[in-house]
């Protein structure tokens, strides 16, 4: 991948897992963003990260600056059914000492220009509310909100709600 004024974005490789897990464990144990509530250990994450590829529809992108992965972007399987192969999830993590610097948007242009000519119909996205940051670059990207799962998950003793969106691709 090329460098667009930031970090450079490219294909994550095993080299890139310690960071990575890092990432998203300080998700894990300080913000209602993703729904685990355990931090997650290097074998977890490997097992994670053998679903991507360098091709297809289901890609790891990792935004690298100064030798250091600041953020990555993943499009994985929507759900598991056959019929929903065409459909994935997206979804973008910035270290949280690197948030508001544009490496999110860098991410997702990378992940979404990696997905033209694939087979995929359509993007979608859960953001746990309120994150108006996310929301804001979904809405960016061209994703259009479908609807609030009220109350979803519980973490930190209170429920969650997630707003869905989704985006055409082809």
């Amino acid at each position: 991948m090329t460098e667009r004024g930031g970090p450079v974005v490219r294909p994550a490789t095993s080299t890139d897992l310690p960071a990575l897990t890092a990432i998203y464990n300080h998700y894990v144990a300080h913000t209602p963003i993703t729904f685990d509530v355990v931090p997650v250990d290097l074998e977890n994450r490997a097992a994670w990260m053998s679903h991507y590829a360098g091709s297809g529809p289901h890609r790891l992108l990792v935004a690298v600056a100064d030798e250091v992965v600041v953020g990555y972007a993943t499009s994985s399987r929507f759900r598991e059914r056959t019929a929903y192969a065409t459909s994935v999830e997206t979804s973008v993590y910035c270290r949280h000492d690197c948030t508001g610097r544009g490496i999110g948007s860098q991410l997702y242009a990378a992940l979404f220009d990696a997905l033209e000519g694939v087979d995929v119909h359509r993007a979608y996205a859960g953001t746990t509310l309120p994150n108006d940051a996310s929301v804001a670059l979904h809405r960016h990207f061209g994703f259009s909100e479908i609807g609030v799962f009220r109350q979803v998950g519980r973490k930190f003793g209170r429920y969650w709600d997630v707003l869905w969106m989704e985006k055409a691709l082809s």
